[in-house]
């Protein structure tokens, strides 16, 4: 066994020009984007009413999302299946972006609270003296502080939309909406029997360095992030 003499940059024009590739990655980067955005405007302001503003049934319901962490999401696959077509929402990317986030805004949940918990309160209480109502204050003096855990929160999100397989081949059927993760997976069933694995294997490539430069542009936001946030002590 040795290392190969030359490499072979034919294989990753045939991954990207002989199959459906390059419609796949656009796929996944709209749905990552969009899930991420959505799932940030969501997290980020619950997490800071629950945290900040004392109300009965606080804790509790800070309590279910961390609760939601231990529910696999092959549990409730069927349910949103059913859910998904009796609104008509199959087979749209918007509808999965939406999906994305409305059932992974558990984990940022968690994640911020640690984070906006050690925010002291005098940064808060100095700009209502100077006429800053709650949405500025969130907006002005809680986003810019809590950046790093902002950070590390769409990152994993990011992540795991664009690793996700199971919930978009069932939400998924027309083949010119397919993520890159599902993709990627008709790719390896029909090049396996092709042996056509230089393609495969150049194709595995192109999906494993979108994940490496996500995670190399903001390492250092998540080593800050778990170290402060919630997932620390």
């Amino acid at each position: 066994m040795k290392l190969p003499e030359h490499l072979m940059w034919g294989n990753y024009v045939r991954a990207v020009t002989e199959t459906d590739l390059g419609i796949s990655i656009l796929n996944s980067i709209v749905i990552v984007l969009s899930s991420t955005a959505i799932l940030a405007l969501l997290a980020i302001p619950c997490t800071y009413c629950l945290v900040r503003y004392r109300f009965p049934g606080a804790k509790a319901i800070l309590r279910m999302y961390m609760a939601l962490l231990f529910i696999p999401d092959s549990s409730t696959l069927i349910q949103l299946f059913l859910v998904m077509r009796n609104f008509h929402l199959l087979n749209s990317r918007a509808a999965l972006a939406l999906l994305y986030a409305a059932t992974g805004v558990a984990f940022p949940i968690f994640l911020l609270s640690g984070f906006l918990s050690k925010i002291p309160r005098d940064y808060e209480e100095a700009a209502m003296i100077d006429g800053c109502g709650p949405f500025r204050i969130l907006v002005n003096i809680v986003i810019p502080l809590a950046r790093p855990g902002i950070v590390t929160v769409c990152m994993f999100s990011a992540i795991g939309s664009w690793n996700e397989y199971m919930t978009a081949m069932v939400m998924l059927t027309d083949e010119k909406k397919k993520t890159l993760a599902v993709a990627m997976a008709h790719l390896y069933e029909v090049q396996r029997y092709a042996t056509d694995w230089g393609t495969l294997f150049a194709a595995l490539v192109i999906a494993l360095l979108s994940t490496m430069l996500i995670f190399m542009i903001g390492q250092k936001y998540i080593v800050q992030g778990m170290n402060v946030g919630g997932l620390k002590g």
